[in-house]
């Protein structure tokens, strides 16, 4: 056990006594420093010199070091960068200089350059770290999946036309401030009474009508973008001009497919597919995943898998909205590509279950394959029905993983935008739980 002797000597400083995730995560990184070098290419890349400001810029280990602070405390950037102010431990666990602290959008800069894959590697080391300490083995695994939300408003027809609305007149009133001649018709006043009447719509006639009325303002409001954007040449450029203009060209083909989506359902009254759909303006990354007769929900599919120690050892971020049972064959190979054991039993929920997955488990050398709920021509292939029911019981373990994660790192609704981002916070919120979870392993080894 390569870091109970130096977290031991650690925990007598008081300071980090009262802080065991940081004096254990402290300690790892002092012994396996090739950590940095796993996000290292992401902090340095594009990192060009200047004669201007301060005239440096934190280390690799300091941006490592003050991202696992800020997600350990649940932190933003702002409330980082009065952290390494205001308190001793992040003071010394970040190891910067508290005459000379970094800004928030220091930290931001460097921290969000840090890629999903550099973050998937990095926890991977980390959860070998623990199985050469003994807190897991991978004997037992256990996979299940759940959703992570996008931060967007429920999605209606009425609301993203509302949206876009709003979002061209937000621009147009930008482009205005560095343009005194330009000229533009606010079409939000009338916008939005109708889009309140057709909130409290009652009859499907009546919200006909209103659609109609609200699609023909919406028209006008499109044009006038698109008719502005094609004269962006006559104007005076400068850079926040030529920025405006590039969001503007890039809402236009959205405010068109709103525009479109809204007409054939609520007008022709025709479904639109799903794959046909956007549910934000803000955040088109966003996948509607509907599972079994619950309600519809946002954002996207997370499938996770942990160990005996309820460490997170897998983590598959899905694009689109895949069933279960097609998880299952990709998560064994990740965790023999990954970690080169293969589990001695694998259990499941029953969205996971079907012949040949259970036929591969079984070809990959797993022992036990349990399915929490099987049909009658499929049987679980185990040593014995105490087996079986042990297994079944420990399944149902990995919902409080999954609670944990979402109360305790702010991941039932991620505030992070787009899609890269998206997966770093996942990333993020999954390291810092398994930081928390190992210091307990550690901490009842200490007090035996």
């Amino acid at each position: 056990m390569k870091i109970y002797e130096p977290l031991k000597l650690k925990f007598e400083n008081p300071d980090w006594a009262r802080n065991p995730e940081f004096g254990l995560i402290d300690t790892i990184l002092e012994k396996h420093p090739d950590l940095y070098d796993i996000v290292a290419l992401d902090i340095t890349a594009e990192t060009s010199d200047s004669n201007y400001g301060r005239g440096d810029s934190p280390s690799v280990e300091q941006i490592t070091r003050a991202a696992i602070y800020k997600e350990l405390k649940g932190y933003d950037y702002r409330e980082l960068e009065y952290a390494q102010i205001d308190s001793r431990i992040c003071e010394q666990f970040v190891k910067i200089n508290p005459l000379r602290p970094y800004t928030f959008q220091m930290y931001q800069h460097y921290i969000s350059k840090i890629t999903e894959d550099s973050l998937s590697k990095l926890l991977v080391a980390i959860n070998k770290i623990a199985i050469g300490e003994g807190i897991e083995d991978l004997g037992q695994f256990r996979e299940d999946s759940t959703v992570v939300e996008t931060n967007i408003h429920y999605p209606t027809n009425n609301s993203l036309v509302w949206d876009c609305i709003k979002e061209s007149h937000r621009l147009l009133r930008h482009l205005k401030e560095e343009i005194e001649t330009l000229d533009y018709e606010d079409y939000r006043t009338e916008g939005k009474k109708t889009y309140f009447k057709i909130n409290v719509s009652k009859t499907g006639d009546q919200r006909v009508d209103l659609f109609i009325k609200q699609l023909k303002l919406f028209m006008n409001c499109i044009n006038q973008v698109s008719n502005i954007v094609k004269k962006k040449l006559e104007y005076g450029i400068n850079n926040r001009v030529v920025g405006i203009f590039g969001a503007m060209e890039r809402l236009l083909p959205l405010m068109n497919l709103v525009y479109e989506m809204s007409y054939v359902r609520e007008v022709l009254g025709e479904q639109v597919r799903n794959d046909d759909k956007i549910f934000s303006i803000y955040e088109l990354h966003t996948d509607i995943i509907v599972k079994g007769r619950r309600e519809c929900k946002f954002g996207h599919k997370v499938d996770i898998g942990t160990g005996k120690s309820n460490m997170i050892l897998t983590c598959t971020i899905l694009g689109e909205n895949k069933n279960d049972g097609e998880l299952f064959r990709p998560t064994i190979d990740r965790v023999k590509r990954e970690y080169g054991i293969t589990p001695e039993s694998v259990v499941t929920d029953g969205g996971y279950a079907s012949l040949k997955n259970r036929e591969y488990a079984v070809k990959e050398g797993i022992k036990n394959v349990v399915f929490n709920k099987i049909t009658r021509s499929m049987k679980n292939i185990v040593s014995g029905e105490e087996v079986e029911l042990k297994l079944k019981k420990w399944r149902s373990g990995i919902e409080a993983v999954i609670s944990n994660l979402k109360r305790g790192y702010k991941l039932r609704r991620c505030t992070w935008k787009g899609w890269e981002h998206f997966q770093r916070k996942v990333y993020w919120s999954i390291i810092a739980y398994n930081i928390r979870v190992m210091t307990g392993h550690m901490l009842r080894l200490l007090e035996v």
